[in-house]
């Protein structure tokens, strides 16, 4: 089993690179401006399930259809209350650096890096709190789509989610990309 990604584990840097920044994500339970809309809507499809399967069962309806209502149970259970505590899991096995020459996004069972000089589009979205998400490139669905679930088959845009400090860091990857971009000229 895959054990927590900390930050002071080192990155593993090439030649000349620089670490400028290391950072993860919060930790803990986290509700986002999505579940205004995907809590009701999984309560409803959850309540729906259960309805479903508790007639199937009951009714003594045959066994096909007592079966074919437990994955609906079961994604129910998941998306009204299983989603949160996976969330938080892949969260702690989740770190972020920023090198004079990439960005570095680690988890228990990938590493992804993006070339600075070749990244289009940085995108910040900041709370209140100060705290906020940098997404690299252009994301095929808003946010509000996914309510921060990794669907399977839907392509999410690499960021640094719910990170302290979101503005500081933002301006330091592109302070980076200006830099990188000098030494390429």
């Amino acid at each position: 089993m895959p054990t927590a990604v900390a930050i002071d584990k080192p990155f593993e840097l090439e030649r000349n690179e620089r670490q400028l920044w290391a950072g993860a994500p919060r930790q803990g339970l986290v509700f986002r401006p999505s579940d205004a809309l995907m809590i009701p809507f999984s309560v409803l499809w959850a309540g729906f399930a259960v309805i479903w399967e508790a007639s199937a069962l009951r009714g003594g309806a045959p066994g096909f259809f007592a079966l074919w209502g437990i994955p609906f149970v079961l994604f129910g259970l998941y998306f009204t209350v299983g989603r949160f505590f996976g969330d938080a899991w892949r969260r702690t096995r989740t770190a972020y650096a920023l090198t004079n020459e990439r960005i570095i996004i680690r988890s228990a069972t990938s590493m992804k890096s993006l070339n600075l000089r070749t990244l289009s589009d940085v995108t910040l979205t900041e709370r209140a709190d100060g705290s906020g998400t940098i997404t690299f490139g252009p994301n095929p669905f808003p946010p509000w789509m996914t309510g921060g679930m990794q669907w399977p088959g839907i392509a999410q845009a690499p960021s640094f989610e719910l990170i302290p400090s979101a503005r500081q860091v933002y301006a330091q990857i592109r302070d980076a990309q200006r830099a990188s971009t000098t030494r390429a000229d």
